[in-house]
Order: structure tokens, then sequence, then C-alpha cells
């Protein structure tokens, strides 16, 4: 009776889950035909379904969690659902109130929400980001008892919390609205992606490419996780998709275990660079900037090329001294398997971007119609199958896995609103701004070395888009105004908040390999940092060479940087990969390349 009542008890969780995600998922794209709604309509909508992911989730039993976790925990969901609800019934009324509390029942309101959004991202993404959050709520409810520049005139209490939680301009501000309208759509889209046999057809596609060379089973990782990464933006599951495949494989291979590990750890940290999707803190420069999502895209395709090749060159050189082959023959996939598998990902994401640039219609609209055609692939496999079972098994996997991810990344955004909220309500980010110029003693490439830092250490803990979102906030103006365009100014946060995924003592992605892998993480991140390179050269690069980001405007001297600076890679990757070559030899390479990266820039 008790083993029925639990398997009862899982049933009706499971649909529940399954229904939620589908109605999540139908939102979101909803949104993209429906035309405006009021923000303080579709933003609370947009917590409200992903509070139960994070708090209800995750407690699938006693073994999971504690009373008092579950608990907790189901008491701030449904905070967080009635706050919610109250400001959407409420929106009239609230509007005219211009961001300012009034009576203790929103007082109460302000405090509920706050507490929510704090948990909520300590449970997804544990402590750092959240202790962040409250540090800006302390300074900028006590702020004004700071002696010196630091300190602020005072807002009132009613203002400042109001300003958060009932206006535009904190958890409900635009960092919130791009994850709601152009986020969710875009992780939608990476989720039915690669629900189907799309996974198999990018992984077939690189194993054809790539297999036959030195060291064929890593350069087929070094692909897959750049074709992998496009679509879903995340170096985690990047790792985790990739990764069950390419590293059992390299191991089986003779492949060192430390070395299998670096290769799909730095592989996978390129999917938050490498375009057509980019990850969220590409939708959040694209509404900081004002500028439309190809010319990001435009922007980023040769920068992510860059870094892929630098990690290629890196395998390569490893192979040399390893002794590693190409794969065998009968390892790689054959034609059929190829012509039957690659549709599954180049029709959804070929008319993603055949609509984003051969039509006027807005990137969410283009991943809207690219959601459906790869929807539509689920009822079929390679083999011509149609089951209306399985396509139903994959539907609902796909759609729980958006939910998730989207849930996630709400927790992120909306937390590092209250950050940004703060930054602009205080003034605290041009204070910041003034002091990285005074540090950098007005010289821009001191502001970028200090930015590059602010960018290691918090993204240390800190998620990588909150990382980028803080640190273009208090950065961004400084180096605009030592004349670093702003597009460059994103690019170059966007990049360097990337760096704690590979660099100790972090580095997220070594940790999650080196366990796949069953193997120590210190020899991992060593050979990780060697093998990335270009996650710390390639923005020094562009901003020595302004026309690598500028291929839409200016071609040539853009395909010229390209040369010039894959070059540089390729000698400087040769010297800290010495693979047998003697020590003066590796000195005049690594001099070799640095000049030929920054000795001669290549202007715009």
């Amino acid at each position: 009776m008790i083993v029925a009542d639990s398997v009862e008890a899982t049933g009706v969780r499971r649909g529940f889950f399954s229904l939620l995600a589908l109605v999540s998922v139908g939102f979101h794209l909803w949104l993209i035909f429906a035309g405006l709604i009021p923000n303080l309509v579709s933003r609370p909508l947009h917590l409200m379904l992903a509070l139960p992911w994070v708090f209800l989730a995750a407690e699938s039993g006693p073994e999971r969690s504690g009373p008092l976790r579950r608990w907790s925990g189901r008491l701030l969901c449904l905070g967080g659902l009635l706050a919610c609800s109250y400001i959407i019934v409420n929106l009239e009324s609230l509007d005219e109130q211009y961001g300012s509390l009034r009576g203790p029942l929103q007082y109460g309101l302000a405090i509920v929400l706050l507490v929510v959004v704090l948990e909520m991202a300590r449970r997804a993404i544990k402590l750092a980001l959240p202790l962040v959050a409250l540090a800006a709520l302390a300074y900028g409810l006590f702020g004004q008892h700071l002696p010196g520049e630091f300190g602020h005139p005072g807002i009132p209490v009613n203002s400042f919390l109001g300003t958060l939680v009932i206006a535009e301009g904190g958890i409900w501000g635009s960092l919130t609205g791009v994850s709601v309208n152009v986020v969710a759509v875009f992780v939608t889209l990476g989720a039915f992606g690669g629900a189907g046999e799309g996974g198999a057809g990018f992984m077939a596609l690189a194993t054809r490419l790539a297999g036959r060379f030195r060291a064929g089973a890593a350069k087929v990782s070094i692909l897959s996780s750049a074709f992998f990464g496009s679509i879903s933006g995340s170096a985690s599951a990047n790792v985790a998709s990739t990764g069950a495949i390419t590293l059992p494989t390299m191991k089986r291979l003779g492949y060192p275990p430390s070395f299998a590990a670096a290769v799909e750890a730095v592989a996978s940290s390129g999917g938050q660079i490498m375009p057509p999707l980019m990850g969220a803190g590409a939708f959040i420069m694209v509404e900081l900037l004002r500028l439309p999502y190809t010319a990001i895209m435009a922007a980023a395709i040769l920068p992510a090329l860059l870094f892929f090749w630098a990690a290629w060159c890196g395998v390569d050189r490893f192979a040399r001294g390893y002794g590693l082959k190409g794969m065998a023959r009968e390892d790689l996939p054959d034609r059929r398997t190829l012509l039957t598998t690659v549709p599954f990902f180049l029709i959804p994401f070929g008319l993603l971007l055949a609509v984003l640039f051969l039509s006027g219609y807005t990137p969410q609209f283009a991943a809207g119609l690219a959601i459906f055609a790869a929807a539509t692939l689920l009822i079929t496999d390679r083999n011509g199958t149609f089951s209306v079972l399985a396509f139903l098994g994959r539907f609902e996997g796909a759609c729980n896995n958006a939910a998730r991810q989207i849930a996630t990344i709400a927790a992120i955004i909306i937390c590092a609103g209250i950050v940004i909220g703060v930054l602009h309500m205080t003034g605290l980010g041009v204070k910041v701004t003034s002091v990285i110029v005074g540090l950098s003693g007005g010289h821009l490439w001191g502001a970028l070395l200090l930015t590059a830092l602010a960018c290691l250490i918090l993204g240390m803990e800190v998620p990588t888009t909150a990382a980028y979102v803080i640190c273009i906030s208090v950065a961004g103006p400084a180096l605009q105004e030592l004349g670093l365009p702003a597009l460059q100014a994103h690019l170059f946060v966007f990049w360097y908040a990337l760096l704690s995924t590979i660099t100790p003592p972090v580095c997220g992605t070594v940790f999650i390999a080196a366990g796949m892998a069953q193997t120590p993480w210190v020899p991992v991140a060593g050979k990780a940092m060697r093998l990335g390179l270009g996650l710390y050269l390639v923005p020094l690069a562009f901003v020595a060479n302004p026309a690598l980001i500028a291929p839409d405007t200016a071609l040539f001297p853009a395909l010229l940087a390209l040369v010039k600076i894959g070059l540089g890679l390729w000698l400087i990757s040769r010297a800290l990969i010495g693979a047998g070559d003697p020590l003066w030899l590796r000195i005049a390479s690594f001099i070799a390349g640095a000049a030929t990266i920054f000795g001669l820039g290549v202007a715009a």
C-alpha cells in the first residue's frame, strides 16, 4: 500500500510539473504573437511560472532535503505567488503610486518579494549572487551613513523599496524583460533542438569532419561543443551533454584522462560566446546597447571562431606530445547516418538564421518559428519512423528541460536586477567608474586589466550572466570614457565574465569534466588554461584589432584581422604546449605570437 501510494504521488507530481512546463513554454511563446501586454503583468507571471521549479521541483523526497527546507520552500513559493498576484491584480493603482509604497501591506509585500528572490537565487545558483544583492540592499538603505565619496544622500525607504518591487526599477526592470521576452524563447529553442535526433546530428557531423585528424576524438569534442554550445548557450549543459559521449570515447582510445577532461571543459566554455544563441548575456547586451541581435551575432562570430581555433591548435600540440592518432575509419559515421540525422538540427537553426538575416522580424519571432519546426521533427527519427507516443515523450522532455532552464535563468536575472536597481538609484556605479579611471591613470589598457580582474573575481561565484551585467554597469562607462566603443566594451566584459569557467580556484566546467572523467581536477585545470588561451587573449586582440568585430561593415579588414590573430594564437599555443620543442623556440614563438596579435592593429 505504501509503495502504491508513493508511486501514485510520484505520478501526480510528474503530471503537475509536466503541465506547469507546458504552460511555461506556451506562455512565453504566446507572448511573441500576443502583442504588447503590461510589463507588470508579463514579468510577475514569468516569476510565478519559475517559482515552483526552484522551490518545489528539487524537493523530490526526504532523501533530497529535510522537512525545514521542504516546508520553507513551499511557504516561500506560496508567498511569491501571492505577492506577484497582488501586483498583477492591482496594476492600475500601483501605476499611480510612482514606485512609492503605501501602508503595511505593501511594505510586507516588498519584504516577501525580496526574500523570495534572494532565496530563489540561493537555491538555484548558491550563495554568492544573493550576498552581492543583499550587500547592495544594505548600501541602499544605510549608505547615507558612509563617510566620503562612497556615501549617498539617502533615499526614503518607501521610494527605495517601492522602486525595486512595484515599479520597473528593480526586480521588474529591463533585465527581467529580456528574460521574459527573449531568453526564455531561445532557451526553449535549445531544449527542443536537442530533444530528438538533433544532438545525434551535430555529433555525427562533428565526428565526420574532425574524427580523422590527429587526436580526432578531442577535435570532435571541440566541434560538437561549438555546435551544441551555439544552441544551448550553457557551459555546464554543454559539458554534461557532449561530454557524456566524447569523454568515454577519448578514454577508450587511450587519451590521458586529464587531457580529455580539459578538452571538454574548454570546448564547452565556448558555448556562451558562439552564435547564434550565445546564452542569456547576449540578449541582455541587445537590450543595453539597443542594437539588433544580428549586429551582436556579427560582432561575436569571428572572436568565437578564434576561441575554438586556439583550442584546436592546443589539442593538436598535445596530440604530438602524447602520440595520439585519428579515429579509425570504422568509428566514423557513414554517409547515411549523416544524411538522416543532420537535418534534425539544420532545419530549425537554418530557419532561425534565414528569418533573422533575410526578414525584418524580431529574433524571438524567428526563434518561435524555429521552435515549431523543431517540435514538428520530434514526431519522427532518423529511420523515418513516425510515433505519436515517442513524440509525446520527447515533447514532454523538451518542455520540462526548457521550463527548468527558464526558471534558473530567471532566478539569476531577477536577483541581478536588485543590484542594478540599487546602482542606478544610489549613483554607486558612477563612483566606481571614477575609481577605475583614477586607478588606471587615465590609460585604457590599465582600465581593461582592472576590469578583467574584476570580472574574474566576481565570476568566481556569480554566474556568467550576472557577472557580465554587474561588471558592465560599473566598468563599462569607465572604458567608454577612456575611448573604447560601447560594443567593444560589452564584448570585452562578456568574454572575461567567462574566465572563471576554466580558471582556478572555481573553474566550474573543469570540476564537472574532471568528475565525469574520474581524474583529479588540478591537472585538468592546468591543461585547460593552456587550451583555453583564446579566452584570455581574444578580448585583448579585438581591442587592439577592432576590425575583428566589424565584419558586417568592413569585411576585408575583419578577415585580415582573423588571419593575423589566428596565426598569433597558433604561435602562442606552440609556446605554451611545447610537445618536445626546445625552450628557445618556445620563447621565440611566444614573442612572435604576441607581436603578431598586438604589434600591428587592424582598424575597422
